[in-house]
């Protein structure tokens, strides 16, 4: 039960964090870009998009 009063303890701290739109854009922008650099490293989704654009061109 120690980990699950961490997890706990880190929802509360989170909580007083999502109470400012600037601190839930920044983690937005952050989410975005770090989820653009994950999409490219993924050697699954590479092949996807590699497809896509041999098709365009």
């Amino acid at each position: 039960m120690p980990s699950l009063d961490h997890a706990l303890y880190a929802f509360v701290i989170m909580h007083g964090i999502w109470g400012s739109p600037w601190m839930m854009i920044i983690f937005a922008l952050g989410a975005a870009y770090l989820g653009g650099r994950a999409v490219e490293f993924i050697p699954f989704t590479r092949r996807i998009i590699e497809r896509r654009e041999a098709e365009r061109g």
